[in-house]
């Protein structure tokens, strides 16, 4: 295309909005970039059909196509059948004005709604080649509107998309794929869980990587994914038809919520995927290094992420980015919340210092648009800094509460110094966001993530067995909280494999029947193990894949988590949007709080730092009511069990009833209150070690005992 054709095709365009929009007459484009000195739009244009594609660039004039710091220019026509990026000329002194331009490079729009298709571990192009398309939003949304569960209602289960049912054994059509969790959504609703929180879905490169499997020299794989290009264009390599990915997204979407589940992103905005100086510089790098990323004096990069990078998120420039991503996400895919990776990390300064009131945290709690959005932090860095309970004063945000994760694992191996501790996270970490004025449902409980062992793996290893990762097994975190019940890994052992379903249901308990908002880490209601791996980060195999036949095989293990989920939606009193007053009931004249604690005998507790023991009393807020009142006990004791003693009923017309003993085989672990044992008032409850009882109040009721003597004599008879 001559030169004077090229001139007739362009005209001065428009610096807003930022990125590509379509107007009546023609395609604009805009692109920030303050410190360049040249700017290059570069469009692949692929003919109809089969056929190389066809390379136009069209110059920015510095006068004619910018205003302040935006270069635009739009071009006279409707045709889409194109991707497009950037050469960016400018400094190129790195250790001067830290600025990094290269024009050889043709880089990614930061607003690019959608990148080229490519399957999974196909080569990526980026920083290569025009890698930005323009898509069309057209899509039969039909009637979905969000769930908006109410937050004391959520329980979260947090997946990755390809490793959800990448493996055989998950039995769908389409393994790995957005739409393979649809396939899985009968799943889904019968655990109970009412939203589901993705693992990184914004385009990355899961080929940048340098290690290598020792054992079979095999490339490894960046699985997780937590190294965008991108904060707008969807991973197609999650998708069954790579060219269709965002249609099968918005389907995933819209299926989930027919059901009832809302969609929650796990969104990277602490760094990005083209890490230090050494790494691919794909698109931030080349539009203006030193305002989209925090450099240091000497303009080294600033890595409190751990990724070699650090974006620079309270400059008002990457705010807008941020929040413009965030709208997307919201408005045009129909995402129900996020969980930002590294939270910390939106509220450092330009410096890195850790500022009182970050305008980024504040920009996200209070954008109109995403008022009915949840905001989920992950309220550390990878440079110590941990917020967890200080991350905002904003009630709008919750926390990953850490220190219940960490609590609970500490009484659960035997540690000291640990019931208060436990106690607290119980009732709701009140220590940590009461002071601020918010509520209990800021802490999003977890004893496991996608980031540690799972579950099966906390009580069968001591030690982290990385080795296949191929860095020596130096990565992941040491401090795992863990014990392995006796043996290292597997084992046929059958005393000690019953001690590890034991603790498993008692964290189970533990988690689902604390004030706060649960998360649970997608397999572990099935015993899913990866061998010991508490950094699968890399591992594109059976390793980071769900075994599906785990779900056979541990199927009353997988019965008992969905017993207690839907306790706990049966009944508000684990549920509380408040915290536990230090008054007593309105009406109540009998002194009786809300919670009271003990230990072994009713109006004994012990707070010392051997005491392993700890039992609560909940209260009902009608004591007329279909609900009842519970009592907990828990032992924390490797070896002994303990006695408990269950307090009288206020009323004295009550009975309570044995609904979980985690010590107990199935179906004796959990039984409905029309199956549950009465226990007697002058009855010594025993608590084996690391295990957990429950009991349900309820009118005395013989039929309830003999139903229970009959399902007994019927299970021992089969």
């Amino acid at each position: 295309m001559s030169a004077s054709k090229k001139s007739q095709l362009k005209k001065r365009g428009y610096p807003l909005p930022a990125g590509v929009t379509r107007f009546e007459e023609g395609i604009n484009f805009s692109i920030f970039a303050r410190h360049a000195t040249r700017v290059t739009l570069v469009i692949d244009y692929w003919p109809q059909g089969a056929g190389k594609p066809t390379r136009h660039e069209f110059a920015f004039d510095p006068v004619e196509n910018r205003t302040g710091d935006m270069w635009h220019m739009l071009l006279l026509t409707h045709r889409q059948n194109f991707s497009y990026g950037y050469r960016i000329d400018g400094p190129a002194d790195p250790a001067g004005e830290g600025l990094c331009y290269n024009y050889r490079n043709i880089l990614i729009d930061p607003f690019s709604r959608a990148l080229l298709p490519r399957k999974w571990a196909e080569p990526a192009q980026y920083g290569k080649k025009p890698c930005c398309r323009i898509i069309s939003q057209d899509f039969d949304w039909g009637n979905d509107r969000p769930p908006k569960t109410p937050l004391a209602e959520t329980i979260i289960y947090e997946l990755h998309v390809r490793g959800f049912t990448r493996d055989s054994s998950s039995g769908v059509k389409a393994p790995g794929t957005y739409l393979g969790i649809i396939e899985k959504i009968p799943y889904l609703k019968e655990l109970g869980i009412t939203a589901v929180e993705l693992m990184p879905v914004t385009q990355f490169d899961e080929n940048d990587t340098v290690f290598s499997n020792p054992e079979t020299g095999e490339r490894l794989k960046n699985f997780w994914g937590y190294n965008p290009v991108s904060f707008f264009a969807l991973n197609s390599g999650y998708a069954e038809n790579p060219d269709l990915a965002i249609d099968e997204f918005k389907t995933m979407v819209r299926a989930l919520h027919e059901a009832g589940i809302e969609v929650f992103l796990d969104m990277v905005y602490n760094h990005t995927g083209e890490g230090g100086y050494k790494g691919t510089t794909s698109s931030f790098r080349g539009l203006d290094n030193n305002i989209y990323y925090l450099l240091d004096e000497n303009n080294n990069y600033l890595n409190f992420s751990g990724c070699g990078n650090t974006m620079n998120c309270n400059h008002p420039v990457v705010r807008n980015l941020i929040r413009e991503s965030l709208r997307y996400w919201v408005t045009e895919m129909h995402v129900d919340g996020f969980r930002f990776d590294l939270a910390s990390i939106l509220g450092r300064d330009r410096q890195g210092h850790v500022l009182a009131n970050p305008p980024m945290i504040e920009v996200i709690a209070e954008d109109p648009v995403l008022r009915d959005t949840k905001m989920i932090a992950e309220a550390w860095d990878a440079a110590g800094l941990y917020q967890v309970g200080s991350f905002s004063t904003d009630p709008r945000w919750a926390e990953w509460n850490g220190r219940f994760r960490d609590d609970a694992r500490a009484f659960m191996i035997g540690n000291e110094n640990t019931v208060t501790q436990l106690a607290t996270r119980i009732a709701g970490s009140s220590d940590l966001y009461q002071p601020s004025g918010r509520g209990p449902l800021c802490s999003i409980n977890f004893i496991t993530s996608h980031d540690g062992f799972t579950l099966h793996d906390l009580v069968s290893y001591n030690e982290k067995h990385n080795l296949q990762n191929g860095e020596d097994n130096k990565d992941g975190d040491n401090h795992n909280i863990s014990w392995n019940s006796g043996h290292e890994g597997d084992t046929g052992d059958e005393e000690i494999i019953r001690l590890r379903f034991r603790r498993m249901k008692t964290f189970a308990t533990l988690l689902l029947l604390s004030q706060g908002v649960p998360m649970l880490c997608a397999g572990d209601e099935f015993g899913r193990s990866q061998k010991g791996n508490n950094n699968a980060w890399c591992q594109d195999n059976g390793i980071g894949w769900l075994d599906w036949s785990l779900l056979k095989t541990n199927r009353e293990f997988f019965r008992f988590f969905q017993h207690c989920i839907a306790l706990r939606k049966q009944h508000k009193v684990f549920r509380r949007s408040e915290f536990f007053p230090t008054r007593t009931l309105a009406g109540d004249t009998h002194g009786y709080p809300e919670i009271s604690w003990q230990y072994l005998c009713p109006g004994e507790q012990n707070w010392e730092h051997n005491c392993h023991g700890l039992a609560f009393f909940l209260r009902a807020e009608d004591p007329d009511g279909p609900g009842g009142d519970f009592f907990v006990m828990l032992n924390g004791d490797r070896q002994q069990t303990l006695l408990f003693e269950a307090p009288k009923h206020r009323d004295g017309k009550k009975t309570w009833y044995r609904i979980i003993d985690t010590a107990a085989d199935s179906p004796f672990d959990f039984s409905p209150m029309a199956d549950a044992f009465p226990v007697a008032e002058t009855e010594k409850i025993a608590i084996a070690p690391f295990g957990c009882t429950v009991l349900q109040s309820a009118p005395a009721d013989d039929r309830r005992h003999e139903n229970r003597r009959r399902k007994e004599r019927k299970t021992l008879a089969r």
